[in-house]
C-alpha cells in the first residue's frame, strides 16, 4: 500500500520551524517508513514502496536557492520535466486543470508560498483525503492514516450509506467510514492555505438549460484512441523494474514450469504484461501494449522493447462452464508473435469467498474483498507492470438513465435501437412486448422530474427497501431500476428498518441543500463511474503482489475526458463499447480480431459468485453468527444467515448485495484486531483509530 500524506497549520502552532512533523513544543510526528518529500512548516511524505521514477519533484527556486514553488508528481506520469514546469508556472496563476491533463495515473501536490493544493482525478481511483488536525488541516491519499492520526472511531452512519446507497453521492456525501475523516468528489482539488481549506472543481460544468455541443462521433473516437495510445506509451516508457529479492526457488517440482514457482513464491515476472480475457477492454489493451508503434529501442518500431515480447495472462476458471468461447477468442489474440501467453488454471481454491481468513487490512470496505484471492492469482502469474482493463464499461458504456438525457434534447429516435435491444434480451414472451413503452415511460418520467423531486421521491421509498424487494433478474428490470436519480443498492433489503431511515434523512437533508446539478444520465453515470474507481483502489490493496504495479488506463484522466466527449446517441448503443474499442484499434493499425470480439460475459462471474458463496456457505455462517454489523445496528444476523443458505440453494437473490455484507463484516473485523499504527514520534498518537472492542452503540465502536 502507497500513500502520501501531509498537512498546513498555521506556523505559530509549531515549536522549532525546521524540525520535521511537530505538532507543539518540541514534540514530532511522523508517518513510519516514510519518506520526506520536503519539511516544515508544511511536511509532505511519501509512504510505502514507491519506485524511484514514480516520484517527481520540480521547484522554482529564488536567486537565492529559497524554493518559492513546489511540484510534487506521484505515480505513473507521462509529462516530461519542462512540461511540469510548465503545469508548475500555470497552477501559481490558477488554473488547476493543467496539473490533470497529462498522461498516465498519479497524485499532483503544488506548494506555492504556503499555500498548497493537492488534486484529485475525475474517476476517483485517486482520492484525496483530509481532516482537521493541530490547528491546521492534514491530507493523505489513504484515509486510514488520517483516522489514526486523529484517533478517530467509525462512522456507522456511512457504512448504513454505503451499503443501503452505494451509487448514490448524495446519501454518502464527503464522509469516510473514519468520523472525522472527509474524501474530497473526483473532479475537484483541495486547496490549503495556513491550515484553512477550501475544495473546489477543475472541470467545467454542462449546463442544463441548453444541450451541450455534440462532437463528430469520428473525431470523438480519434480522441478516445488518442488518449489510450498516450495511456499505453506511458507505462510502456517508464524505466522497467525487476521485482525486489524472493524467497529463493525450490527447484524443479512435478508439474509445475518456471513459470508457475514464480507465482507460487508471488514474485511476478520482469517486464510489462496484461490481462487478456478474451473480452475487448483488456484485448485492446494487450493488443495495443503490444503493437503500438514508435517507441524508441523497439524491433522496427514496435512492440514492448527490443525482444521483449507481452506477457499476457488469461483466467481459465475451472469450476464455472460457458467460458469456452471467450478463452477461445483469447487464444486466437495471443497467436499474435508479440505475445506470450499464460494460461492460469483454477478451481475451487480460487472462487469468490476463498481464504477470507487470509488477506491484508484495506483503507475501507469493499465488494472486491470476497474476489481477493481470486484475482491474486491471477495477478501473481503477471509481470512487474501489468496492465488491467478494468473501468472500461463504466467509462465507455452508457448507463441507463442516459435515455432520459437524450428525451432532454428531444432526440427521441435514438431510443429505438436499445429499447429493441432490451426486449430481445428479455425473450420471446409476451412481456418483452411491453418493454420498448415500459422503458420510454420511465424515461420520460425521469426526465420530468427535478433533482430536489427525485431525491425526496427516494428518501420516501428507502425505510421499505428491505420489504419485498424485487430480485433484478433481467436487463429490462435492472434498466427501469436504474431510470431513477437514486436507487437503494442490492445489500439494502438485508439493512434493519432504523439504518435505513437513517440513510433516508441524509437524502432528505441533501435534497434541500444547493448544489450545482447535471443532468440525471450524466450524473448516474459519474457516480457509477466512482463508486467502480472506489472498488478498484481496494481491489490493488487487497490482492496486492509485491512489486507489481497495476495499471488501468480506463481510469486515467485523459481517457475519462475523452470518453465523455463521446456523444451520447452513439454510447447508448446496443455493442457501443466493442464497437469503439474496434475502432480504436484500426485506427492504431490492427485489424484482425476473432469473431465475437466485444461479446458480454457477466453471466459466468454470477455463476461462480453462486458457485463460490455455496462452497464457503460454513465459512460465511460462521462470519455472520455474532456480526459487527448487528452490535452496530445495521442487520440482522438471523435475517442474512437465512438469506445466506437461500441463496446457496439457488434462491434468485442478489449476490451483489451479499457480497457487500460479507466484505464490511469482514473488514470490520479485520479493522479492530489490527496491530499497530501509521505513526510514529513522541507525539504520536496514544492509540490506532478503532483500536478493538465491541460496538455498544449505533454511533461508534469504542476502544
Amino acid at each position: 500500500m502507497r500513500w502520501l500524506v501531509g498537512w498546513s497549520s498555521i506556523a505559530a502552532s509549531f515549536g522549532t520551524v525546521g524540525a520535521v512533523g511537530h505538532h507543539g513544543e518540541g514534540r514530532t510526528v511522523q508517518p513510519v517508513g516514510s519518506q520526506l518529500l520536503w519539511g516544515d512548516p508544511d511536511p509532505l511524505w511519501a509512504v510505502g514502496d514507491w519506485r524511484p521514477d514514480e516520484i517527481r519533484i520540480i521547484t522554482v527556486a529564488t536567486p537565492e536557492g529559497a524554493p518559492t514553488a513546489r511540484l510534487a508528481v506521484l505515480g505513473c506520469c507521462g509529462a516530461t520535466d519542462e512540461q511540469l514546469r510548465v503545469g508548475l508556472l500555470a497552477a501559481r496563476g490558477g488554473a488547476l486543470r493543467h496539473l490533470t491533463a497529462w498522461s498516465g495515473s498519479y497524485t499532483a501536490v503544488v506548494q506555492i508560498g504556503r499555500r498548497i493544493t493537492v488534486a484529485g482525478d475525475l474517476a476517483g481511483a485517486r482520492p484525496v483525503f483530509h481532516t482537521p488536525w493541530a490547528n491546521g488541516t492534514a491530507y493523505a491519499t489513504a484515509a486510514l492514516p488520517l483516522a489514526d492520526l486523529i484517533e478517530a472511531q467509525l462512522d456507522i452512519g456511512h457504512l448504513a450509506a454505503l451499503l443501503a446507497c452505494p451509487e448514490t453521492p448524495e446519501a454518502l456525501g464527503d464522509g469516510t467510514p473514519y468520523a472525522g475523516v472527509k474524501r474530497i468528489p473526483p473532479g475537484h482539488a483541495l486547496i490549503l492555505r495556513e491550515g484553512s481549506r477550501e475544495i473546489t472543481g477543475y472541470e467545467a460544468v454542462a449546463s442544463l438549460a441548453v444541450a451541450a455541443a455534440q462532437t463528430d462521433p469520428v473525431s470523438a473516437v480519434e480522441g478516445v484512441r488518442d488518449a489510450l495510445v498516450d495511456a499505453v506509451r506511458a507505462r510502456l516508457t517508464a524505466p522497467r523494474h525487476a521485482p525486489e529479492t524472493m524467497p529463493p526457488d525450490p527447484g524443479p517440482v512435478p508439474g509445475m514450469g518456471p513459470a508457475e514457482r514464480r507465482a507460487a513464491r508471488g514474485a511476478p515476472v520482469p517486464g510489462i504484461g496484461a490481462d487478456l480475457s478474451g473480452g475487448s477492454a483488456s484485448a485492446t489493451l494487450a493488443l495495443l501494449a503490444a503493437g503500438l508503434p514508435g517507441l524508441p529501442g523497439t524491433v522496427l518500431g514496435h512492440g514492448t522493447g527490443a525482444g521483449e515480447r507481452l506477457l499476457a495472462v488469461t483466467f481459465n476458471d475451472l469450476s464455472t462452464q460457458g467460458r469456452e468461447d471467450e478463452l477461445e477468442r483469447a487464444r486466437v489474440i495471443a497467436a499474435n508473435p508479440r505475445l506470450h501467453h499464460v494460461v492460469v488454471a483454477a478451481g475451487e481454491e480460487a472462487l469468490p469467498y476463498a481464504s477470507l481468513e487470509s488477506g491484508p487490512l484495506t483503507d475501507e470496505p469493499s465488494p472486491s474483498l470476497v474476489v481477493a484471492e481470486r484475482h491474486r492469482r491471477r495477478l501473481a502469474a503477471g509481470s512487474a507492470d501489468h496492465f488491467v482493463g478494468h473501468g472500461a464499461r463504466q467509462v465507455l458504456d452508457a448507463h441507463p438513465a442516459r435515455l432520459a438525457d437524450l428525451l432532454m434534447d428531444r432526440r427521441r429516435r435514438h431510443l429505438l435501437r436499445p429499447v429493441a435491444a432490451l426486449a430481445r434480451a428479455e425473450g420471446p414472451s409476451t412481456h418483452s412486448l411491453f418493454v420498448p413503452l415500459a422503458v420510454y415511460r420511465a424515461a420520460r418520467r425521469l426526465a420530468r422530474t427535478s433533482y430536489r423531486t427525485g431525491l425526496e421521491t427516494a428518501a420516501s421509498l428507502l425505510p421499505d427497501a428491505n420489504r419485498d424487494a424485487p430480485d433484478l433478474d433481467t436487463p429490462a428490470e435492472a434498466s427501469l431500476a436504474s431510470l431513477a436519480w437514486s436507487r437503494p443498492g442490492p445489500a439494502a433489503r438485508w439493512l434493519t428498518g432504523e439504518a435505513l431511515a437513517e440513510v433516508s434523512v441524509r437524502l432528505q437533508e441533501a435534497a434541500v441543500r444547493p448544489a450545482s446539478v447535471q443532468r440525471p444520465g450524466e450524473a448516474r453515470a459519474r457516480a457509477a463511474l466512482a463508486r467502480h474507481a472506489a472498488d478498484q483502489r481496494i481491489l490493488e490493496q487487497a490482492a496486492e503482489i509485491r512489486s507489481q504495479r497495476l495499471h488501468a488506463p480506463y481510469l486515467d484522466n485523459q481517457v475519462v475526458r475523452a470518453a465523455r466527449a463521446l456523444p451520447e446517441s452513439l454510447r447508448v448503443q446496443p455493442g457501443a463499447r466493442a464497437a469503439i474499442l474496434r475502432r480504436v484499434l484500426a485506427g492504431a493499425g490492427i485489424h484482425d480480431l476473432p469473431p465475437g470480439w466485444g461479446a458480454p460475459s457477466q453471466a459466468t462471474s454470477t455463476a461462480a459468485g453462486r458457485i463460490g458463496l455455496r462452497a464457503a456457505l460454513p465459512d460465511l455462517i460462521a462470519l455472520f453468527d455474532a456480526p459487527l454489523l448487528a452490535d452496530a445496528g445495521l442487520i440482522e444476523a438471523r435475517v442474512v444467515r437465512k438469506a445466506l443458505r437461500a441463496a446457496s440453494e439457488g434462491e434468485p437473490l442478489p449476490l451483489d448485495g451479499l457480497a457487500e455484507l460479507a466484505s464490511t463484516e469482514l473488514w470490520l473485523r479485520r479493522l479492530v484486531t489490527r496491530r499497530g499504527t501509521c505513526w510514529t514520534g513522541t507525539a504520536a498518537p496514544r492509540q490506532r483509530a478503532v483500536a478493538g472492542g465491541v460496538v455498544p452503540a449505533r454511533r461508534t465502536l469504542q476502544p
